[in-house]
């Protein structure tokens, strides 16, 4: 950590290739937390507050811009890119901060980005529905639940 900037990625049935975690499932991935998503308006907001953010410093696997996070549940699907070769994501929950990241945060707080705390903030967790390439520009629809 922090995640390395790519210009591009191959999305698996258990995460992007080439990636690793510290911790083994079920803290880190496997197929309900198998890709990481956080917001690039979330990033803006948290290093507004202070704290050291950008993409990829808490571990996410995609920084995504436009979507309305607000409105995310658990079920909704998010499709990256288009056609046959879209990248399908179902979100399965808040992926919780942890020790891991704190220095990022002032005095450690990273109850920032929590799910129980900042909803708007907070990272996803998201099984993969369907394999394929993601790229930086991208579109990225939702498909409600």
């Amino acid at each position: 950590m922090p995640k390395p900037p790519v210009d591009g990625a191959r999305v698996l049935a258990l995460g992007l290739h080439n990636d690793a975690h510290d911790e083994p499932p079920p803290i880190h991935g496997g197929p309900d937390g198998a890709v990481c998503l956080y917001a690039q308006e979330a990033v803006e907001r948290v290093r507004a507050d202070g704290h050291v953010a950008f993409p990829g410093a808490y571990g996410e696997n995609l920084t995504l811009l436009g979507v309305d996070w607000d409105s995310l549940a658990p079920g909704d699907r998010l499709a990256i890119g288009d056609g046959e070769d879209a990248v399908l994501l179902e979100l399965v929950k808040h992926a919780a901060p942890c020790q891991t990241i704190a220095h990022w945060f002032i005095e450690r707080r990273i109850a920032r980005i929590a799910g129980t705390v900042n909803p708007r903030d907070a990272r996803w967790y998201a099984r993969v529905l369907n394999e394929g390439p993601v790229a930086a520009g991208m579109s990225v629809r939702v498909e409600r639940r």
